[in-house]
């Protein structure tokens, strides 16, 4: 019988090494998006916490709110090899996975080759990925879900690390096809990105509309950046962090003994959203420049991992009541 060798712990000297250096990093990348990238210091906190994490992110805002020029940033900053893909509603799967072609050799003998889509990259930029028709949208499932695609019945492993960044849209819905439940699942968290602040929108002008315009520099690689998602996944968690995370996502769901759930959540979060609590709150504690996380990080992150993993009755809309209203109660009662 084969016996599973418990992990050994960690040295705890080496961790605070390992700890220390990733902190000098992530304060370089910081420094780095702050050239480009102006305010919106939660929206870029939240999204280096999906990156550190290793998940995926949607990112959810009006037209003209920097989304597209962050996800460059990121890929420049992090040095990871990037690309965009504009969704539309006749994309097909093969536009973005690839498709074989037929070719000739100099003997005439014919055969198939595969020649690999825009999704063979490090960060994905998947623009307004709800205009793609649901069978686009499976397509890409697979590949964050497994980090693989399969063509012709083949299949091919994608670039570690592999992350996808997509946006939405919230106003415009004419022309478009909803995320299904099952997908918007595997993205670790909904980031919204709200208007600037009066401040960071003055630097947007007089930054943005001379004859040159600021640039960002790589920072890391991708090694490095795997090597800091592993230093993420060995932090300790406090028994007491395991239980709010448990008590909060449980809290969350129809049927949980708190007046707010009976009333106003049809369906709520899973296991996965449990996991996703879990790594997140890792990563904003090293992000916040400490070594294990508290019951803090998980309250600042209850919206953007929970709130599209819900739905509300229809009590709660009658009531004028959305999503995020819910979870903010759902955790003043949790937690």
């Amino acid at each position: 019988m084969t016996m599973i060798k418990p992990e050994v712990p960690s040295d705890p000297k080496a961790m605070v090494a390992e700890a220390e250096k990733a902190l000098a990093d992530i304060a370089r990348i910081r420094d780095g998006i702050g050239t480009v990238i102006f305010g919106q210091e939660s929206v870029v906190e939240r999204t280096l916490v999906a990156l550190l994490a290793g998940g995926h992110a949607l990112l959810v805002g009006v037209p003209g709110l920097a989304k597209t020029k962050l996800v460059e940033t990121l890929g420049t900053v992090l040095g990871l090899d990037d690309r965009r893909i504009q969704f539309t509603p006749d994309l097909m799967p093969s536009d973005i996975l690839g498709s074989e072609i037929m070719e000739q050799d100099d003997n005439g003998k014919r055969y198939f080759r595969y020649v690999k889509g825009p999704i063979f990259a490090q960060l994905l930029m998947a623009d307004e990925i709800n205009r793609a028709s649901p069978r686009t949208q499976s397509a890409l499932l697979q590949a964050m879900q497994e980090y693989h695609v399969t063509v012709a019945g083949e299949r091919h492993d994608l670039p570690r690390p592999f992350h996808v960044l997509a946006t939405q849209n919230p106003l415009e819905q004419e022309g478009t096809y909803p995320l299904p439940e099952a997908q918007l699942d595997r993205f670790l968290m909904q980031i919204d990105i709200l208007y600037p602040e009066l401040e960071a929108e003055r630097r947007v002008l007089l930054e943005t509309t001379g004859t040159s315009e600021a640039a960002a520099d790589r920072v890391i690689d991708a090694t490095r950046l795997l090597e800091m998602q592993q230093l993420i996944r060995r932090m300790p968690v406090p028994e007491g962090v395991v239980d709010a995370i448990l008590k909060l996502v449980r809290s969350a769901r129809p049927g949980a003994d708190n007046d707010i759930a009976k009333k106003f959540i049809s369906w709520g979060p899973g296991p996965r959203a449990s996991q996703a609590l879990m790594l997140c709150a890792r990563a904003r504690a090293l992000y916040d420049g400490r070594l294990a996380p508290s019951v803090d990080d998980v309250k600042a992150l209850a919206e953007p991992v929970l709130q599209h993993r819900m739905a509300l009755t229809f009590a709660a809309r009658a009531d004028g009541m959305n999503v995020r209203d819910v979870i903010a109660n759902v955790t003043k009662v949790a937690l």
